[in-house]
């Protein structure tokens, strides 16, 4: 299959990464032209529009920042459109957005699958990533392969969709186990406590999570830097925020959330790295949330292994 990846940031780039470095036959494009020359180095071919790659490849995967982006990406790519093309949507993104664009792809006879990943930038670059996929069961087994080579751990979540509500959700998750490991840090520290310490009593107790054994890390070394700023953060929970609302379930902590990072972004701007969420309580403490020993961004030290379908437990 010859395969166009549209958006190469911090996981596009990574998760087409694995593609080229596993064989695809790989066709790029991305509005900053400095990236699509650092991958045309390394074997892949530039694409000259979205409209030529639908044209021109099997499917097109996006991996873009806003909905809105992708919609105009979509708006060119359509007329190329037909039977035997797929577009795979790798953004996270709204499940009526994605339901919406993939129905004008399935009504022109392609195939539609949003396949969101999670597990942070340092596991895309190693293909160990986590991955989503709504989609018809026939297009998930033929896409298989494909997400297979960019993750390690690879879910068919159900329709076109239902991979979008889930990555929120846990996005969600994990911007919740952020805010709290925040306020668990600078209330040790207020404390009296060792932060190395603190760090490993986290660690090895019940209080653990992916998000403290990554975030905390870079947190603690002052860099603060998951490749993730905080105005994508507001975007996912937003977007979790939308999903709740749809279903109609009065969610309490979500908006608190909400508020939190809005008031991060008007003190430290939009792009600010999002673990710095931390500096609104080191300010309002005089504290200073760093320790010595800590990484000043998280590698994946696992060894590229090939992906399989996690298979949901059923009664």
């Amino acid at each position: 299959m010859k395969i166009g990846f549209i958006g190469l940031g911090n996981v596009g780039g990574k998760l087409s990464g694995s593609l080229l470095r596993n064989g695809v036959d790989l066709v790029v494009h991305d509005l900053d032209a400095g990236l699509v020359e650092t991958f045309v180095a390394q074997g892949a071919t530039a694409g000259e529009g979205p409209a030529q790659m639908m044209r021109a490849c099997d499917a097109v995967i996006t991996c873009l920042p806003s909905p809105a982006a992708s919609d105009a990406v979509m708006q060119e790519m359509l007329p190329e459109v037909g039977p035997g093309k797929i577009w795979m949507e790798m953004s996270t993104t709204d499940e009526a957005e994605v339901k919406r664009l993939g129905g004008e792809v399935i009504a022109r006879g392609g195939a539609a699958v949003d396949c969101p990943v999670s597990g942070g930038c340092h596991r895309a670059a190693t293909g160990n990533i986590a991955i989503f996929a709504g989609c018809d069961r026939a297009t998930f087994d033929r896409i298989l392969p494909l997400l297979t080579t960019m993750g390690r751990r690879v879910l068919h979540t159900g329709d076109l969709g239902s991979a979008s509500v889930l990555k929120v959700v846990t996005n969600y998750l994990a911007t919740a186990n952020l805010l709290t490991v925040c306020e668990a840090l600078v209330t040790s520290k207020a404390a009296g406590m060792d932060l190395n310490t603190a760090y490993e009593a986290i660690r090895i107790s019940s209080g653990n999570s992916f998000v403290h054994e990554t975030e905390s890390q870079v947190i603690l070394n002052g860099s603060r830097d998951i490749s993730f700023t905080m105005d994508l953060v507001k975007k996912d929970i937003g977007l979790f925020q939308e999903v709740a609302d749809r279903a109609g379930v009065p969610l309490e902590i979500n908006p608190k959330m909400i508020e939190i990072f809005n008031d991060g972004i008007a003190r430290y701007g939009e792009r600010e790295l999002s673990p710095n969420i931390i500096r609104r309580l080191e300010d309002a403490t005089g504290l200073d949330i760093r320790a010595s020993g800590f990484p000043p961004e998280m590698t994946d030290d696992e060894p590229e292994e090939p992906g399989y379908e996690i298979v949901p437990k059923r009664g």
